[in-house]
């Protein structure tokens, strides 16, 4: 999958809204020129081809050195582009920092799931849809690069229940409740978040398929996986998992870690080097 042209395109248009005055100025838009990009420091590579049809849009043309998941090293190249002055700087920065901000999640994304995988390669990593507002197809392609999935695209393809669903529901039983979303969406796993303990075994016994433990300490998502230990379902982490503490999850009995700390991870920076 990669981004639509359409999307792509407003980008360089937000950026250039009536041409690039500077070049224009000059009167060295038609001149030739080479530009490259290529990984500052260790990183892991996402959103590459989006970066490359950027610039393919702006007027130039693009070789790709490296995909997206690539794990690069200080100095890698990551692609090169040809073409007129006016194209390669139209393309310039905003191909360099979608590739700084989407390799910089991705970066995050990977170490959380090395950090989880070092315990039990068989954990996975989901990250959430607490994604900034319009940038959801860049996180979601982003996390991915770095080895995680996505939690939930969305509120549309997922039964995920809160408290705060509940609190609308009156004072049916739980089981009643999961009882009718079963019956309602029979293809869906019924996922409900709980705080606490109590709760958690509450969900468990009302027929839930997944548990998210909300804020969870390791020690209480210990806590929850023994008293749980005949329950079929899955146990998932949530809520302030990274990269530092994915392993004390995974060994706490979390099968599944739910993050969105790939979101706020900071760049990675992308040297970019322009000649003639």
């Amino acid at each position: 999958m990669r981004l639509a042209d359409s999307v792509l395109q407003s980008w360089l248009s937000e950026d250039a809204p009536f041409g690039d005055l500077t070049t224009q100025s000059l009167g060295i838009g038609t001149a030739p020129g080479h530009m490259s990009f290529a990984a500052r420091n260790a990183m892991v590579l996402a959103l590459a081809p989006e970066a490359a049809r950027l610039l393919e849009l702006a007027g130039a043309k693009v070789e790709m050195l490296a995909g997206d998941g690539s794990h690069l090293a200080a100095g890698d190249i990551i692609l090169t582009a040809t073409g007129r002055a006016q194209a390669l700087l139209l393309g310039w920065k905003v191909a360099q920092t979608l590739l700084e901000m989407a390799s910089g999640m991705a970066s995050s994304a990977a170490a959380i799931v090395a950090a989880a995988h070092a315990v039990d390669s068989r954990i996975t990593v989901a990250c959430t849809r607490k994604s900034f507002p319009g940038t959801r197809a860049v996180a979601v392609k982003a996390i991915i690069a770095g080895g995680a999935v996505p939690h939930r695209l969305g509120l549309s393809e997922t039964v995920l229940v809160f408290a705060e669903h509940l609190a609308f529901t009156g004072h049916r039983p739980l089981s009643g409740v999961v009882a009718e979303l079963k019956q309602r969406c029979p293809e869906k796993k019924i996922v409900m978040e709980v705080a606490d303990l109590d709760t958690a075994l509450s969900a468990a016994q009302a027929g839930v398929d997944v548990l998210q433990l909300e804020k969870f300490t390791p020690s209480q998502v210990a806590e929850a996986a023994h008293a749980l230990a005949d329950w079929p379902g899955t146990l998932a982490a949530a809520g302030g998992v990274n990269a530092a503490n994915a392993s004390d999850y995974v060994r706490a009995g979390a099968r599944v870690l739910v993050t969105s700390a790939p979101y706020w991870a900071p760049p990675k920076d992308v040297a970019v080097k322009i000649g003639v």
